[in-house]
């Protein structure tokens, strides 16, 4: 277990970006990609939004929400999303790096940080914002059984391809759909982890991982909001 945290630190914080996007004029939110190794191989855990909220009910997303004023940063606003949404304590998270940002469909710039849980956690979930909780072996976003892609278009006219993953849980008896800015983290995640490539296709040149990623970062961004990049 200590052997496979170890090399999954080391590369994490290769593809730490810090606070580098944090000045984008953007609203800011954060989500926790909460990592844990069970049965000797890493497992990401998500979250499934309660059917009462009113934006996105029922999707599979990670713990995490908008920044808050009292947040010192995407580090905190994940932390605190999580503690509020499953019960998962700050201080029992291991904290490793921040990855290259995401733009939801709100326009919000949204942080994902990379943290270590106990597999032992039991998440307590919140009923007013969650209504499910499971895991899923990290190996399977580069190895999916049930994979799609959709084509997506951002309100700005940005043409891009959307990874749609279905994965049958055993303990929960049913599938769930794991798809969107979701999935192009835990795809990304991945990627950054286990060096693999995927059994289908990415925008990523992954010879060149860290600079490919953010490039298709900044255009995504140019191309929102119509700035060239060399004007950033």
């Amino acid at each position: 277990r200590k052997r496979i945290k170890e090399k999954a630190r080391l590369r994490l914080r290769e593809f730490d970006v810090g606070d580098r996007f944090s000045h984008l004029p953007l609203r800011k939110a954060s989500v926790l990609l909460p990592l844990m190794v069970r049965g000797g191989k890493l497992h990401l855990l998500f979250t499934v939004r309660s059917l009462q909220l009113r934006r996105s009910p029922g999707e599979v997303c990670f713990p995490g929400g908008k920044s808050e004023a009292l947040d010192k940063d995407e580090i905190d606003t994940a932390l605190r999303e999580a503690k509020e949404e499953v019960g998962l304590q700050p201080e029992k998270v291991e904290v490793v790096c921040r990855l290259v940002p995401g733009i939801d469909k709100m326009n919000h710039l949204v942080t994902p940080v990379v943290g270590f849980i106990e597999d032992t956690f039991q998440a307590i979930p919140n009923p007013d914002e969650v209504s499910d909780v499971f895991v899923v072996p990290l190996e399977y976003f580069v190895k999916p059984l049930n994979y799609k892609s959709l084509p997506y278009k951002t309100s700005s006219g940005y043409l891009g391809w959307m990874h749609c993953f279905t994965y049958g849980d055993h303990e929960h008896k049913r599938s769930f759909r794991i798809w969107g800015l979701t999935a192009h983290f835990a795809v990304f995640l991945a990627l950054v982890i286990f060096r693999k490539r995927p059994t289908f296709e990415v925008d990523y040149d992954l010879d060149n991982l860290i600079s490919s990623s953010e490039n298709n970062f900044m255009n995504l961004y140019a191309s929102l909001y119509e700035i060239k990049k060399s004007n950033l």
